[in-house]
């Protein structure tokens, strides 16, 4: 069987990105582009991966890890040069090569596979990914033979008259026969205005040579987009949000205004699902059948029941449980796990809490660092005391237990089951099972004292 290699050109500083930010670790929909790239080129099932580094090579490294190897082209000198450097591990095996840019994060694996696959049938030494557009005025054109073969590629300033309206152009992504591809790089040159070593002479070298040059056209000229610059991350981030709401709702999801609609390529949503306008949904979240989400809902890395509601509010990191009411303006914070059938209503935060089923948080309350059970009611304006300027301490409310208005709860303390706290009260030590705990002072009204009081201001 074949072998098939990767090379990704992730060497170039990106001086148009105005950004400390080395270019390929830009996000697009979250995650940084040379990921999106990697992730697509892996999926089209590559043996072997090299990533040509330079700048910030050591952030870049990092953010990979073992994705990739790696080698370092130390002074850029084009992008020639820059496959040079992936010989030492590449350099005299068989197979098919795939050369791609770490800028281009929108190309998909179902696209490097057909290049791949056109490549090899057509036993061509070079295969071009290129595309049609309307308006191709500073990309380099695609000029064919009569034998509708690759002819050369020739760059918008120096194309004739003619060759300015040919439409197809090319991507900057290439397939080639990884020997053919190594002994071209050899006779490279850099004898150009920019003194640099030009990936695409390599088209012209083997066409010298008597090789055979072809090129897949992709109908999708958006997917081809190379970022640039902070316009063309834009255009990156429309297209990959248009592109991913598209998929789930051929999915079966109900997204109401996908124009105003955030969700990362990696979440996972069931059918029946409905996302209102101004959600946002991050990360590894799973969001299952039938559940809403939105309006106006943020949801990072999170695994969403059946059936649960989530409105106006915000949700990381935490399980949240089948048939849940949250919101509106409720915060769920990390390491929270939410039971079934609970209630979270206005103005409620919860923190690394675990909610038994059927409690109800219906408003204006924090919970934080607390095991509570289930079917517990917790008034309004109730909080657990978990930090003492040191440490934080655990609360735990045991099932069926019912919490009065205006509870502070002073960890490390246990409600036990059953039990009434009045409310008002400020708990400091355990409350037994079944018991009514009352921890304010008593009442004393003194009778016409108000009155006193406003003769007094009178005088």
């Amino acid at each position: 069987m074949k072998k098939h290699y990767a090379i990704v050109l992730a060497a170039g500083q990106g001086t148009r990105m105005k950004s400390k930010l080395y270019k390929v670790l830009h996000p697009v929909m979250g995650v940084p582009m040379v990921k999106h790239v990697l992730h697509a080129i892996k999926g089209a099932g590559m043996d072997e991966i090299v990533t040509i580094v330079g700048h910030g090579a050591e952030e870049v490294q990092a953010y990979i890890g073992e994705e990739s190897e790696f080698a370092v082209q130390e002074e850029q000198l084009g992008t020639g040069h820059a496959a040079v450097q992936a010989g030492s591990l590449l350099k005299g095996k068989a197979g098919t090569t795939l050369v791609v840019c770490g800028d281009t994060p929108l190309i998909e694996q179902e696209t490097f596979q057909k290049l791949i696959a056109h490549h090899e049938k057509s036993g061509a030494k070079a295969t071009i990914l290129t595309t049609e557009m309307p308006d191709p005025a500073g990309y380099g054109r695609v000029v064919r033979d009569a034998k509708n073969e690759v002819e050369r590629i020739v760059e918008h300033k120096d194309a004739s008259e003619k060759e300015h309206r040919i439409k197809e152009i090319n991507t900057g992504t290439y397939c080639f026969d990884n020997e053919a591809l190594f002994t071209a790089l050899e006779n490279l040159s850099n004898d150009n205005a920019q003194g640099e070593y030009y990936l695409t002479d390599v088209i012209g070298i083997l066409k010298q040579a008597g090789k055979k040059v072809e090129a897949y056209v992709t109908p999708d000229a958006d997917e081809t987009l190379g970022v640039n610059d902070r316009i063309a991350l834009a255009e990156a981030e429309q297209t990959m949000k248009k592109r991913t709401n598209i998929k789930h709702m051929k999915n079966g999801v109900t997204i109401i205004d996908p124009d105003n609609t955030y969700i990362d390529p990696r979440a996972c949503i069931e059918s029946d699902v409905t996302v209102y306008p101004g959600s946002i949904i991050r990360g590894d979240s799973v969001i299952k059948s039938e559940a809403v989400i939105g309006p106006n809902t943020e949801i990072s890395n999170c695994h969403v029941g059946s059936g649960t509601v989530v409105k106006h509010s915000v949700a990381a990191d935490s399980l949240i449980g089948e048939n849940v009411q949250i919101g509106p303006f409720a915060h769920i914070r990390p390491e929270s796990e939410i039971g079934n059938h609970v209630k979270i209503g206005n103005f409620m935060e919860i923190k690394k809490a675990k909610l038994g089923e059927n409690s109800k948080f219906s408003h204006l309350s924090y919970i934080g660092d607390a095991h509570v059970g289930s079917n517990v009611n917790i008034g309004c304006g109730t909080i657990t005391v978990n930090y003492d300027g040191k440490n934080k301490y655990l609360t735990t409310i045991e099932d069926d237990a019912f919490i009065g208005c205006n509870s502070n709860l002073v960890a490390p303390v246990t409600v036990g089951k059953g039990s009434y706290v009045a409310a008002g009260s400020t708990i400091t030590k355990d409350v037994p099972a079944e018991a009514l705990s009352i921890a304010r002072s008593r009442q004393s009204n003194k009778e016409g004292y108000a009155t006193r009081l406003k003769n007094r201001k009178k005088d």
